[in-house]
């Protein structure tokens, strides 16, 4: 099923992108040339998107053959080779750039979520994404954000009921808005959004499976922990920086959820070094 998707996305991004045709590369390069290119990584990080650009190239011509060098969840350093790519004509030009967008947006997410889970190594804090991702490519996101390390939370609004302000507020309680919750999906985890301590009682006095401290100091947040007592999870949100995670993971809340790993995240720089093998023209001359 995962891979029909990824088939889907590349298969749409394509059609966007070629149109009617690469007009660049069939006007400028003989159908017989063999041309080698090589994906470098300009900065460190981590690797995301390989099994992605492979389908990019075998989607524009599946003659090209694609070695990998570093998977999926390699570290990289700048200067590091990636992958290798070789095939007659423009096929490799054409495939290039999509390649690249998948390749660089998946492993700039890798790695900021490898930089978050480390910043909250040695406590039991697990750093989540959220549903901000790039409309049409969540699943590409999350997969990067799971092969950075960090773990995916719910992946729409059919696999987990999460109970915000303005769903209480439409509902007139949280009672009544957990109440109707599982009275029409008892078999889904609930989850309830708090920003007060009077708020968090309500929740924890209807045996939710989880409580979101939204947008709580860090101060706040112990106070929270030592309030539950282990009797629920507690989930982190809201504001959450590289600068502040390893603050947030100590206060002892179970998850963190980071909109910024998808939202705002820098793409890793790679680039397609493409070099001549064999060309009819080399040849005339």
């Amino acid at each position: 099923m995962i891979q029909a998707q990824i088939q889907d996305i590349v298969a749409r991004a394509l059609a966007e992108d070629i149109g009617p045709g690469d007009v660049t590369s069939l006007a400028t390069i003989p159908p017989n040339t063999l041309l080698e290119g090589q994906f470098l990584a300009k900065a460190d990080g981590i690797v995301a998107g390989i099994e992605v650009a492979i389908e990019v190239f075998r989607q524009v011509d599946e003659r090209i053959a694609f070695t990998t060098l570093l998977p999926d969840g390699s570290s990289v350093a700048k200067g590091d080779i990636i992958a290798r790519v070789q095939g007659k004509g423009p096929g490799i030009l054409t495939a290039e750039r999509l390649a690249l967008n998948f390749l660089q947006r998946m492993s700039g997410i890798a790695t900021m979520s490898h930089q978050y889970q480390q910043a909250a190594a040695g406590t039991k804090a697990i750093i989540l994404d959220t549903r901000k991702t790039v409309p049409g490519l969540r699943l590409l996101d999350k997969m990067a954000v799971a092969i950075g390390g960090a773990t995916n939370h719910r992946h729409g609004l059919y696999d987990m009921i999460m109970i915000k302000d303005n769903h209480i507020e439409a509902a007139g309680s949280i009672e009544a808005a957990v109440a109707r919750a599982r009275a029409t999906a008892p078999h889904l985890k609930i989850e309830v959004e708090v920003e007060q301590f009077d708020q968090l009682e309500q929740a924890l006095a209807l045996h939710v499976d989880r409580i979101m401290l939204d947008n709580m100091p860090p101060a706040m947040m112990r106070q929270a922990v030592e309030m539950v007592a282990g009797r629920v999870e507690l989930e982190a949100s809201g504001g959450i920086t590289l600068e502040n995670v390893a603050e947030v993971a100590a206060t002892g809340v179970d998850f963190i959820s980071v909109g910024a790993l998808t939202h705002s995240v820098k793409a890793l720089d790679i680039s397609l070094d493409v070099t001549i093998v064999d060309s009819p023209l080399q040849k005339r001359r």
